[in-house]
């Protein structure tokens, strides 16, 4: 960090104009960069997650379905603006995420109807964006989402707060953060307030129409397969796919899994 690859874009129709630090990749070696108006593969990192945090797993998928993708960090997240010290995200920092941040950002690259790939904070908010601008996307895939919140997850966060205070585990989000603070603080804090034990979007996501593919891990240190269930509750026709030996980071843990779900997924569904 920082990936010599990527660039800072000013999103000049939100307020205070934020920096986003983003990527382009092409959907095949030479061709050069994604064009805007293309069909895009575009991906939401997790809550403490950047750009670079992703490595080369979105080259790799790209190349594996022939399309281009966008990789990008939320403000807060890897070189985009960080989030001001003394700003706390409230429990629907994820639907300010889908419903504000993101439209806005596809719409100044000119990207239409792309198929969304996030994981856990960037699955939630894939999910709430397919199913509010359900004409806007052309499918959707997440990997460890979360829909409602479990004790599983507050217990997790608590003792990644422990690490990170200890030490080791900010010395390695600095690597993918030019402010490791901003981006922990924002997700630890958010997730262990008081009112957000009753944040749920299953009913926020019943309008999700296009094709939709969950996937998790069985041992998802996160989440349970819970999760799964209730988004089959409230999108019945969502694929699912539970990986053995796999926990909060699918594209970590099985990476050929996934790549070759997603691929097979938008392939089924391609013009769909």
């Amino acid at each position: 960090m920082p990936d010599p690859e990527t660039r800072l874009f000013t999103l000049q129709t939100m307020p205070g104009a934020p920096c986003i630090e983003l990527r382009r990749i092409a959907a095949n070696p030479g061709c050069g960069t994604a064009d805007a108006g293309q069909t895009v593969i575009v991906f939401l990192h997790e809550g403490l997650g950047s750009a670079a945090a992703w490595r080369d797993f979105p080259d790799r998928l790209c190349a594996a379905c022939g399309l281009p993708g966008l990789v990008y960090s939320r403000p807060g997240y890897g070189r985009s603006t960080p989030r001001a010290p003394h700003e706390h995200w409230d429990a629907r920092y994820l639907h300010t995420q889908a419903l504000e941040v993101l439209p806005a950002l596809l719409g100044e690259l000119g990207i239409r109807r792309p198929w969304l790939f996030g994981h856990s904070d960037g699955a939630t908010i894939a999910l709430l964006y397919a199913a509010a601008f359900p004409d806007a996307v052309a499918g959707t895939i997440v990997l460890a989402p979360h829909v409602f919140v479990e004790q599983k997850a507050l217990d997790g966060i608590a003792r990644a707060r422990r690490a990170y205070e200890a030490g080791p585990l900010r010395e390695r989000l600095a690597r993918v953060q030019a402010n490791p603070d901003s981006a922990f603080y924002g997700w630890c804090d958010a997730w262990l307030a008081p009112a957000f034990r009753a944040w749920n979007i299953e009913a926020d996501i019943a309008g999700l129409r296009g094709p939709l593919l969950a996937v998790q891990g069985e041992d998802d240190e996160y989440g349970t397969l819970e999760q799964l269930d209730r988004i089959a509750r409230s999108v019945p026709h969502a694929e699912r796919l539970v990986l053995p030996h796999c926990g909060h980071i699918p594209q970590r843990d099985a990476p050929q899994q996934v790549i070759d779900a997603a691929r097979d997924f938008i392939a089924r569904h391609r013009g769909a």
